[in-house]
């Protein structure tokens, strides 16, 4: 396979995977599949970030880490009771 077939592939790939955590985190029926206004929240969430080069940004990236990593132990977990692979 070609080099650049192969980056293609790999970067659909990981934008597919990021589209799966939109759903996953609810925001997609919660914004009524309305892509301004989930883009509206990522610039938002990325101004804080960016503008808040202090603890805050820290704490804040710290505690969606700590809240994502609990959502995928649930998940897991679920699988594991129920044998499921999907999370739909």
């Amino acid at each position: 396979m070609r080099d650049w077939a192969k980056a293609r592939r790999e970067r659909t790939h990981h934008l597919i995977e990021l589209g799966g955590l939109v759903q996953k985190a609810g925001l997609v029926d919660l914004t009524d599949d309305d892509r301004a206004t989930l883009l509206g929240a990522f610039l938002d969430i990325a101004g804080q970030l960016r503008d808040g080069r202090n603890t805050a940004s820290g704490d804040l990236k710290t505690r969606w880490r700590r809240v994502g990593l609990h959502a995928f132990d649930r998940d897991r977990e679920h699988d594991r009771t129920t044998g499921r692979r999907d999370h739909d």
